[in-house]
């Protein structure tokens, strides 16, 4: 059931990443970095469950878009510390609205107890 469910949250995702010129991964990442500002490249890519190397490609497009800013870290140049910038910020609120209204409409038909303690199961299930 939790298989299904996924799979069509993604479905109800796609076309909202879709129109704000996103991959799923690039949600992740700047999810991520919205909860843990300046995050290296290997902290964040172990956060999201990533491989270090499937990442580089998504932080280059996000960097490219000005979406995320990468600079050495003062304390060992070899590292990269990340962060969203303004226009991330906002881009990152206006997906997670959307996506956000449309969880509410799929949850819209069980009675408000019950959404909430859904809500709460999964993110007892969520591993942080």
């Amino acid at each position: 059931m939790v298989f299904r469910l996924g799979r069509q949250l993604l479905a109800m995702e796609r076309p909202i990443l879709d129109r704000h010129g996103i991959s799923m991964w690039a949600y992740a990442v700047l999810t991520a970095l919205r909860e843990r500002p300046m995050r290296t490249q290997a902290a964040l890519a172990a956060g999201i469950g990533a491989d270090k190397t499937r990442l580089i490609p998504v932080l280059d497009e996000l960097q490219k878009r000005e979406l995320i800013d990468r600079e050495p870290d003062p304390d060992d140049r070899r590292v990269r510390l990340l962060a969203l910038t303004p226009a991330g910020r906002r881009l990152h609120q206006a997906v997670q609205a959307e996506i956000r209204a449309a969880e509410a409409d799929l949850l819209a038909a069980f009675p408000p107890g019950d959404r909430e303690a859904f809500v709460r199961t999964l993110i007892g299930l969520t591993p942080r």
